[in-house]
């Protein structure tokens, strides 16, 4: 069953829902909120199931028979001498902006019965950004919610100045009954919809509810799926099964976004609940580790960034001329601009590699036309790298920490997780380590482009020329001798931010260490401190600032690792990918077969499986795609 903590969970077509006890929503919030959501808000907010008075008995666990269906058996409270008179066969389903729940009434008496079932149902329209459980009030003062009695159920609506939102209740048969729920001055909006249903005896009768969200903006449209693939059975039946399941995910987050010529593509959204939308950093390696497979989706992801890369300095968003979105957003709150996410900018790592992924396709396929069609848009990437981003001020790609928006600006993005080995917090503007080799393989990737694609010799010589400087200077830099590693970061003043972190893992997977030190590196990645038989950790066990259940500071992360197996791969290194690689499809066979996005930091020896992070996001697309990753590296596709 898809669960997210003790919630259901029904994914399909941009919209989900989180169901409670007895497959119902009440209206939670914080890290596992429930209800119905689409284009980020919650088009319901209650959905109560009552018969008989009450709320019915579940005869067992419900049954998820697919990402977008479950179901369940039900009856009224009941005895061993008085069993209960009917039955309930409960359906529920997800789809394009779409909650559907069908009802198999059975008489189990010889005479007739009558049901009494009665639906508590209500929208409050909630942004996902209200629901987090991070303190925040957002003004909405403006708002009205109003509830609509119609022929065949109810109708929900919101409205604030130029923004409006629906839900609408149809039922087949329509209630007999639309009334207020108890409480009302707590509830303005709710209602109680009751159905008075007779059975003949051992007869049976059926209700079908429909919710249909109509967010503000474009309708919501089903997504077309790929065709089934099948994975080659050479690689072994554990990592068959993590690649079937991480392709099926990726079906399930693929969402429609706007593409740099106009018309509708279809790219990996990062995960679920929060993320159900483009992200810059997530969406580029999703698609890059889908390479071998699925090369049609970095063609789509890179469409979709470019489209929305930035052409002027908006300090609110963080936008910059040539800079890449860290994501984008479609709730209330975005569109009024309470929080800088509808196109935010804050992210220093998703400009190279869309570079990166550009030329990584191009390779893959053989095919120029995404080079060829996105070239200005690629040389508008490069110059970001040299101006806004850092390269030509600072020598490096930098960060400054965003009050409104994100403190941390690359993949460990939470306060706090770019720290010094006593677990302060660098102060910027911040040159994070692995954005700095994302920036140098971008340079050296794009002179390749320009010199045999775009027939530009001399922009080619300029960039090798970059890359060639950044690269000198970044051992210099950050090399730490007595640790033998890597700085994760080198903060303002060119401090080295001296914690021990997964991040220089990724150094071996871009290219800018040497051989001698990408294999020290990838040696001391897999030492107990590290590697927790699992995973290799965000930090290294044993520091001041290490958490096993922290977020970026002791944790383990599959698509960190799947980087860092690659690296491992292209320097040799096949014992070190091969342990790592076994530990993460040990961990997705605890999963069901699905990598979740973090794992605990505990150890493989203390735990005997894999202890999960409690706000993993699940499914989440580059752990998803880890697998495809993975058996890229065994196989020696790396791109």
């Amino acid at each position: 069953m898809t669960t997210a903590g003790t919630l259901i969970q029904l994914v399909g077509d941009a919209t989900f829902a989180h169901l409670g006890a007895e497959s119902s929503i009440s209206g939670t919030r914080g890290a596992t909120p429930d209800g119905m959501f689409a284009r980020d808000a919650r088009h319901l907010s209650r959905w109560q199931l009552a018969v008989d008075g009450d709320t019915p008995v579940a005869l067992g666990p419900a049954v998820q028979e697919t990402d977008a269906t479950v179901t369940c058996v039900l009856t009224p409270h009941g005895t061993r001498d008085e069993p209960p008179a009917y039955t309930v066969f409960r359906r529920q389903s997800i789809s394009a902006g779409t909650f559907t729940e069908h009802l198999r009434l059975v008489n189990n008496r010889p005479g007739p019965v009558t049901a009494h079932v009665t639906l508590t149902v209500d929208c409050d329209f909630a942004d996902l950004f209200e629901l987090r459980s991070d303190g925040r009030h957002y003004d909405k003062g403006d708002a009205r919610r109003t509830t609509h009695n119609t022929p065949a159920g109810v109708r929900f609506t919101y409205r604030r100045a130029d923004w409006q939102s629906t839900t609408e209740l149809t039922c087949r048969p329509a209630p007999d009954t639309t009334e207020n729920p108890p409480g009302t001055q707590d509830d303005p909006t709710g209602r109680v919809l009751g159905w008075s249903l007779h059975m003949v005896g051992h007869g049976e009768t059926e209700l079908h509810l429909t919710a249909h969200a109509r967010p503000n903006g474009r309708p919501l449209t089903q997504t077309a799926r790929p065709a089934p693939e099948t994975v080659d059975s050479r690689v072994g039946d554990d990592l068959d099964r993590a690649c079937a399941q991480g392709l099926a995910d990726i079906d399930l987050l693929t969402v429609a976004a706007p593409g740099v010529d106009g018309d509708d593509v279809h790219v990996p959204a990062a995960g679920i609940p929060w993320f159900l939308t483009l992200f810059g950093r997530d969406s580029l390696l999703t698609s890059y580790f889908l390479l071998p497979y699925r090369p049609e989706t970095a063609a789509a992801t890179l469409s979709a960034l470019a489209a929305v890369q930035g052409q002027r300095h908006d300090a609110f968003s963080g936008e910059q001329p040539g800079r890449i979105v860290h994501e984008t957003r479609h709730g209330e709150l975005a569109h009024f601009r309470q929080v800088p996410y509808g196109r935010y900018y804050g992210s220093v790592d998703a400009t190279p590699l869309f570079l990166v992924l550009l030329h990584a396709h191009h390779q893959a396929t053989g095919d120029p036309s995404s080079a060829l069609r996105l070239e200005q848009h690629a040389r508008r990437a490069v110059d970001w790298m040299l101006t806004d981003g850092g390269i030509g001020e600072h020598g490096y790609l930098v960060y400054r920490p965003d009050p409104g928006g994100l403190v941390n600006q690359n993949w460990k993005d939470s306060a706090g997780a770019i720290c010094f080995a006593d677990g302060t917090q660098a102060e910027g503007p911040i040159a994070v380590c692995e954005a700095q080799g994302y920036a140098y393989d971008a340079l050296v990737r794009t002179a390749e482009l320009a010199e045999l694609v775009w027939q530009d010799r001399a922009y080619a010589q300029q960039l090798r020329k970059h890359a060639d400087a950044l690269r000198s200077r970044f051992l210099t830099d950050f090399w730490m001798e007595e640790a033998g590693f890597p700085a994760l970061a080198l903060d303002g003043t060119g401090r080295q931010a001296d914690a021990l972190a997964s991040d220089a893992g990724h150094l071996l997977w871009s290219g800018i260490l040497d051989t001698e030190h990408a294999h020290r590196v990838g040696k001391r990645l897999l030492r107990p401190d590290f590697f927790s038989g699992w995973a290799v950790r965000t930090l290294a066990a044993g520091q001041k600032p290490y958490h096993p259940l922290s977020y970026h500071r002791g944790s383990a992360w599959p698509h960190d690792n799947a980087l860092i197996v690659l690296g491992l791969a292209r320097h040799g290194l096949t014992e070190q990918a091969e342990t790592v690689t076994e530990g993460l499809i040990a961990a997705a066979a605890h999963h069901g077969d699905r990598l979740p996005e973090v794992m605990a930091g505990y150890a493989r020896t203390d735990t005997g499986r894999p202890v999960p992070y409690p706000h993993s996001c699940s499914p989440q697309a580059w752990a998803a795609a880890t697998p495809l990753a993975l058996r890229s590296a065994r196989e020696g596709r790396i791109h």
